[in-house]
């Protein structure tokens, strides 16, 4: 089963995560890909002020899964994106569904000019700690999409196209272009 995590926290993101929903949404219907709540965040080691401490949680590291999810995860520093999917790499949620550890298939970031240098910054470092976290960053002024794999850069995409991430997934964004 694929699982996607969509969050937004302006209204300005919300008509292009509705999309990235609709996209999938076919996969949603057949319970191939499972919706969670946009209350759920992505746990991380390390504190934004030293970058080189600062790592996603490989799942497979994980000793004890049951007390991890009762108490460290408790512990950790966390991130919302606006957008992830799993589809081939392990997560674990916590029980009341709010954080989640894992390398996320794919993330994707929506700019838009009140997201700091600093933070864009902490996030594409961030991200690219997952060696099979594909990473995707979409400027609201402009139709080129940065994409990352791990730390390995990628052609850029362009919301005049139909996007395909690594795994197949697509998304029409084409109506979103400018």
């Amino acid at each position: 089963m694929e699982n996607v995590f969509e969050f937004g926290t302006t209204a300005r993101h919300g008509d292009i995560l509705d999309f990235l929903t609709i996209s999938v949404g076919d996969l949603l219907k057949r319970e191939e890909l499972r919706k969670f709540s946009e209350s759920a965040s992505l746990s991380y080691y390390g504190d934004i002020k030293d970058l080189t401490l600062c790592r996603l949680i490989d799942v497979n590291e994980i000793q004890d899964p049951t007390l991890f999810l009762e108490d460290v995860i408790n512990h950790l520093n966390f991130i919302t994106p606006d957008y992830i999917h799993f589809k081939n790499n392990k997560y674990l949620i916590n029980q009341i569904g709010t954080k989640l550890v894992g390398y996320p298939d794919l993330i994707i970031e929506i700019w838009s000019k009140s997201n700091y240098p600093a933070d864009r910054q902490f996030k594409k470092f961030l991200y690219s700690t997952g060696d099979t976290t594909e990473h995707w960053y979409i400027e609201q002024d402009s139709n080129t999409i940065e994409c990352w794999y791990g730390k390995e850069r990628l052609e850029d995409k362009n919301m005049s196209d139909i996007l395909v991430s690594r795994d197949g997934i697509e998304f029409d964004l084409r109506h979103w272009k400018l």
